[in-house]
């Protein structure tokens, strides 16, 4: 069964992408995309051109420090901040726009790490701790909007029966996420033992370790978010928290598509939960999300991969000789 989830997950992404292509292809139909979306773009100030590169360095500095409390968790405490963060920024760099992020990006850190004398299985440990703090921290982002603005659910009217869209469920919904944070806080707190529910086994990190993951983890997410505000033209009177709230519904849409980099589902949500700035301006939003956050990186994480196996080349050369 698991084989076969292996060869059908891919699946799903493709048919995410081609369907949510096909929908898209809909709602611009019959516009002149390219020479209003491009417009869109030259009308950004350069002020905002720049909050929005902040945005980016902000997002990846946090997932830099996603690695850093996982190697604390793991007591390792010889690798330094630059390596790190060079490690962080390539996985996640690459994981963004090839997709299947936990496996690509465990391949990535294990190619790195062991470099530097971690095993195979403290590499798996710290590819889930880095996936608990990206969770944690979109549940509990999730949790404070829904609780505070639950009217940020009904975005998605028309996308889900009314039913899951109301301010009550919304409400519900997020008090129940804060719930569950709050469960995170008092097992690590308490030293609560494992759950283990099947082979899956949720450990309660050291207090710590736990700390820096409920600063850690919103802090990406604040970052990607404020890509796409600064990137909203002037006038078009998205909020913040209204951005974020989208952001938060998108790109979790994107991740459980198994799309690489959401690509296309991403923009398909973002666009509909956005109805009140018009489409090609969140599209051009979108846009600038994709060249700073996705684009850009890799662009540089190629230098940096081409770089690192350049010197392993060398060593083991050096090493036969």
């Amino acid at each position: 069964m698991k084989k076969t989830l292996e060869y059908l997950w891919p699946v799903f992404g493709l048919l995410a992408v081609v369907g949510s292509f096909y929908l898209l292809y809909g709602e611009f139909r019959g516009e002149a995309v390219g020479e209003e979306v491009w417009a869109d773009l030259k009308a950004i100030p350069p002020l905002h051109w720049g909050a929005a590169a902040l945005c980016s360095l902000l997002a990846y500095a946090a997932l830099a420090w996603y690695d850093r409390i996982a190697l604390l968790h793991l007591g390792v405490k010889h690798i330094s901040w630059i390596f790190i963060s060079l490690c962080s920024f390539t996985t996640y760099a690459l994981s963004h726009n090839i997709g299947a992020s936990v496996f690509s990006g465990a391949v990535v850190r294990y190619r790195a790490y062991s470099t530097k004398g971690l095993t195979a299985g403290q590499v798996a440990v710290l590819v889930v701790l880095c996936s608990y703090t990206f969770g944690l921290g979109t549940v509990l982002l999730a949790g404070l909007l829904l609780t505070f603005q639950p009217s940020l659910l009904g975005r998605l009217s028309g996308m889900l029966p009314d039913m899951l869209t109301n301010e009550h469920t919304a409400l519900i919904a997020g008090l129940s996420a804060l719930g569950a944070v709050a469960l995170y806080v008092a097992g690590s707190l308490m030293h609560f033992k494992p759950i283990n529910i099947g082979k899956l086994h949720i450990l309660y990190p050291r207090p710590e370790v736990m700390i820096r993951q409920m600063f850690a983890a919103p802090m990406e997410l604040i970052g990607a978010a404020g890509i796409i505000y600064f990137a909203l033209p002037a006038g078009t009177d998205a909020p913040y928290l209204v951005v974020l709230g989208t952001f938060l519904l998108s790109f979790s849409a994107g991740l459980v598509s198994h799309a690489p980099g959401g690509l296309g589902v991403f923009e398909l949500v973002f666009i509909k939960a956005m109805p009140d700035v018009p489409r090609l301006k969140v599209l051009s939003a979108l846009l600038v999300f994709r060249l700073l956050y996705l684009i850009v990186p890799l662009l540089f994480s190629l230098v940096v991969v081409v770089l690192f196996e350049r010197g392993r080349l060398a060593e083991a050369l050096r090493n036969r000789g």
